[in-house]
């Protein structure tokens, strides 16, 4: 099997390359996805030894006469070759596997997250499919996980390190700047001008009352600070940003025309 290939790249390939690929390739075959499950662990095989310069070094490198994991030549102890060579390459490797028994498999895999369990925090039950068969785990979702950050889970799959990609998914009332969330709030015109009191729900479900100050111009933006995401592995938060949006009432009073009509007369 040809690593390149199975990736679609080059042989001269960048690490961002292969990489860029091999997410295009995981999202397309994930078994969760309905993909084939066969195909999407040659992927994932061609992804752990080519994201790894010692192993893609390894790989790329032609094998040199004799046993590159010691000890054969021709033939020689440790091996009972009768002239089949995949049977002579899987025993090379399971005795290599055996001498190195505490070097863990990296598995990895990508999920999809709402931005309330990037808030909070969660756990997220996962089935991953393995050489050694099918694993259900669980795996704890830290609060204030980015979008595209990867994190790092020992022996949830025996003897084996697993990495994940969250993605976050979008929120319809608010949008996620690093750690600050933005939203858009209505507010009338005459409210920007004479000022107003609103109340406001902040993404943990606090209730909180925002001024605007007299003349405040459309489109301004009201910070209320520490009201946006929480910041990994920190106790502290980003900010709530308020985008004004500037609405005309459908009715208003004769004399508030006719007031704005004299100010622009003079």
């Amino acid at each position: 099997m040809d690593h390149y290939q199975t990736l679609g790249v080059a042989k001269n390939a960048t690490p961002d390359e292969i990489k860029k690929s091999y997410r295009k390739l995981a999202s397309q075959h994930h078994p969760d996805k309905g993909g084939d499950t066969a195909t999407f662990q040659k992927i994932e095989e061609a992804y752990r030894i080519l994201s790894d310069p010692q192993q893609r070094q390894q790989y790329d490198s032609p094998m040199p006469q004799g046993n590159p994991f010691g000890g054969f030549q021709g033939g020689g102890p440790g091996f009972n070759f009768n002239g089949d060579m995949n049977d002579l390459f899987g025993q090379m490797f399971q005795q290599h596997n055996r001498r190195n028994p505490n070097i863990p498999h990296t598995f990895r895999t990508n999920i999809n997250i709402t931005l309330e369990q990037a808030y909070y925090g969660d756990t997220q039950n996962l089935k991953l499919q393995t050489p050694n068969g099918t694993h259900a785990i669980n795996i704890q979702i830290p609060k204030g996980v980015t979008h595209g950050a990867q994190m790092r889970y020992e022996n949830v799959i025996p003897q084996s390190i697993l990495l994940v990609e969250f993605h976050v998914q979008n929120n319809l009332k608010y949008e996620r700047r690093n750690n600050d969330l933005y939203c858009n709030h209505t507010v009338s015109v005459l409210d920007l001008i004479v000022g107003a009191e609103f109340e406001f729900t902040t993404f943990s479900n606090k209730t909180l009352l925002v001024k605007i100050p007299p003349r405040t111009q459309p489109h301004m933006h009201l910070k209320i600070a520490g009201e946006g995401m929480p910041v990994i592995n920190s106790n502290t938060f980003g900010d709530q940003i308020i985008l004004i949006k500037p609405i005309i009432p459908d009715i208003i009073d004769s004399e508030i025309t006719d007031s704005i009509m004299r100010f622009k007369a003079k």
